[in-house]
């Protein structure tokens, strides 16, 4: 983590303008690293709060209001995949950078830009999206009066590069947020930690439990339950059951039976979560 920081810092010397992608979801929790953030000193700084169409926005408000007090002025909710708000990137940056002093780059007629964020949060769809509304010919993509041009990098919490698995370290990259309690919780539902490392019945079980404490039932129609249940083994037993996700056991007579398959099951209660099927929710 810190050989990562040294070659952040390395790279910041070409960086005219941050842009860190989270996860609507999380706007808070677990997904920033203060010993990383002060490395990036006083750099112009884009706040991109991706999968909206996840997130449970009735809050925004407050949540603008919270980032505020930890002085993120330059906030933005996007949705990658459908291009939602992203063309509003493009005139923040050209206006951040625009307004500072480009430390000591103000005879490059290019704007570089770094693009930070942990795994799974959407940096490099955030970048295919804005290659979509603004490539140009020959690879460089510009803002809309042509001046100039504007370099793009990804870099992740725990990789470097769009095809960073998450928890998968690729050369330099900054430090991971801070670990441990509901943090980690937290980002194992969004997809930020790989499923294996906490374990898919666990997550399971938290997951439950969010939905739950979050009165949101859609999983009881979907999997055919009679009603709310705090009992993962129950809900993942009927979840095995509805949608056929068996394996062949022996049982006491010596015969072949089938049981439900605990792990399958487990694994498309989450999947179904994260594509936004279980309802939209905030996870902090």
């Amino acid at each position: 983590a810190l050989a990562g920081l040294g070659q952040m810092k390395e790279t910041l010397r070409k960086v005219d303008c941050i842009v860190e992608v989270h996860d609507a979801r999380i706007s808070f929790g677990g997904c920033r690293n203060p010993a990383f953030h002060e490395a990036l000193g006083i750099r112009p700084h884009l706040l991109v709060l991706n999968k909206m169409d996840l997130a449970d926005l009735t809050h925004k408000a407050r949540i603008l209001e919270r980032l505020e007090q930890e002085g993120l002025r330059n906030v933005l909710f996007t949705n990658c995949i459908k291009d939602e708000n992203v063309q509003k990137v493009v005139p923040l940056i050209t206006d951040l950078v625009s307004h500072s002093q480009r430390y000591q780059r103000a005879e490059n007629i290019e704007y570089c830009i770094l693009v930070i964020g942990v795994p799974n949060v959407g940096k490099s769809s955030l970048i295919n999206s804005m290659r979509r509304l603004h490539l140009r010919k020959g690879g460089a993509w510009r803002r809309a009066q042509g001046e100039r041009s504007l370099t793009l990098g990804a870099v992740s919490g725990l990789g470097v590069g769009p095809s960073a698995l998450p928890g998968q370290h690729r050369g330099p990259a900054p430090p991971p947020p801070c670990m441990g309690g509901w943090h980690s919780g937290l980002r194992c539902l969004a997809g930020a930690i790989r499923d294996h490392l906490v374990g898919e019945d666990v997550m399971a079980d938290y997951l439950l439990y969010t939905l739950n404490k979050q009165q949101l039932f859609c999983y009881v129609e979907r999997y055919g339950l009679g009603a709310p249940s705090d009992d993962i083994e129950s809900v993942l037993k009927q979840v095995a059951l509805k949608l056929g996700k068996t394996h062949k056991v022996k049982v006491l007579t010596g015969t072949d039976g089938s049981a439900p398959d605990y792990p399958a099951a487990a694994y498309e209660f989450l999947r179904t979560f994260r594509k936004g099927e279980l309802g939209q929710v905030l996870l902090d």
